[in-house]
């Protein structure tokens, strides 16, 4: 990567752990910070089960067997990242941004823009928070 470091997408309570995210994403990532000309801020990127609950993110749920029903946040197959985004036309350009580069499944919050890479989740869709 030339414009990230794995640190930057470690969950809190693991180092390292950023080394677990999808190469897929994290070059994606890469080339729309090469066009969008300035520092992206990473705020959430792998996260474990623990971190992810802290945080509010979605809970894998299983039925009476113990099968996976729901498997939660993609951020915890390392197949999400949040970015910080606090104006409107930062988040313009990151979202045309996002989106000539094939990210599919984005989420926007007040403060930052969800993005996956999650092929078992619905595809070409945009949310809020």
């Amino acid at each position: 990567m030339k414009h990230f470091d794995y640190f930057e997408f470690d969950s809190p309570d693991v180092q390292g752990s950023g080394q677990l995210m999808s190469k897929e994403l994290l070059s994606k990532l890469d080339q729309v910070r090469e066009m969008y000309g300035k520092p992206i801020q990473i705020t959430s990127g792998f996260r474990t089960e623990a971190h992810n609950e802290k945080v509010g993110g979605v809970q894998k749920t299983y039925d009476d067997n113990g099968n996976v029903v729901n498997k939660g946040s993609s951020h915890l197959y390392g197949l999400a990242a949040d970015i910080a985004c606090t104006n409107s036309a930062d988040r313009f350009h990151l979202v045309q941004l996002l989106m000539l580069h094939n990210i599919r499944r984005i989420g926007i919050a007040k403060t930052f823009i969800h993005i996956d890479v999650d092929p078992d989740k619905a595809q070409n869709v945009i949310w809020t928070y």
